[in-house]
């Protein structure tokens, strides 16, 4: 774990190497303060659920294009080759570059932070922000988020277009996504339509965002976790970087 960890703190370092990562937090903080505040003031009523209603639509375009880089890059430029040819096994690669995804990922989450802090201030007086749904939705927004990412990154070993990357990123996401919605499951067979709704990474979040922490839920999105991570190291294992 100690080259996961060396190579988590690498990768992390890298991002900030750029200005694309202060882009990128910019952004996703711009978008979630207009999409919750345009509606807020006209609520008249302290809650954040909004701001979480919103997330998960923008981790489907944000999560891949923070992924798309980070094996397809290295594929393109040559690296890869000398990376593998490093005493450090393969799994431990994977781990340390999810892990630098993930604590990026959760450092933007929280700075949205200060979206229900101000709700919670600027309420009417008598209103107060009920925080039990507040933290979970959080809870539920990092888990969905390192779902995201674990495909994101399985799906980045595929390529060394990252644009190509992207683009699967996002469908493979979106599929996962809506497949447990109504709009889905209202035309499948009951026994298959709660599969699917078990399946739906939204169906799961929502379930968190309520205020209601289910082990089912938790066991899902690490599955799910580590399932896609199990696929990126078998997909690196298979050297099939032509």
């Amino acid at each position: 774990m100690a080259k996961s960890l060396a190579i988590l703190k690498k990768e992390f370092r890298q991002y900030f190497d750029s200005p694309v990562a202060y882009i990128f937090i910019t952004v996703f903080l711009v978008i979630n303060s207009w999409f919750f505040f345009r509606t807020f003031f006209l609520a008249g009523q302290a809650s954040v659920r909004p701001l979480f209603m919103i997330i998960p639509w923008l981790f489907l375009f944000f999560v891949p294009a923070v992924t798309m880089r980070l094996w397809a890059e290295e594929k393109k430029a040559g690296t890869i080759e000398v990376l593998m040819t490093l005493p450090v096994k393969d799994w431990e690669v994977a781990i340390g570059k999810f892990g630098a995804s993930l604590a990026f990922l959760v450092l933007t989450v929280l700075m949205t932070f200060t979206i229900p802090v101000t709700a919670a201030v600027v309420a009417d007086k008598g209103v107060v922000l009920d925080w039990g749904p507040v933290i979970t939705s959080y809870l539920g927004a990092i888990l969905l988020g390192a779902a995201f990412l674990a495909i994101g990154i399985w799906v980045s070993t595929l390529s060394d277009n990252q644009i190509i990357a992207f683009i699967l990123g996002v469908s493979a996401s979106f599929v996962l996504m809506i497949v447990g919605e109504r709009i889905v499951t209202a035309f499948l067979p009951s026994w298959l339509s709660q599969v699917a709704e078990y399946l739906g990474l939204n169906t799961h979040f929502n379930s968190i965002a309520r205020g209601v922490i289910d082990s089912r839920d938790i066991v899902y999105y690490i599955s799910i976790i580590g399932f896609f991570l199990y696929l990126a190291i078998r997909s690196i294992e298979s050297r099939k970087w032509r």
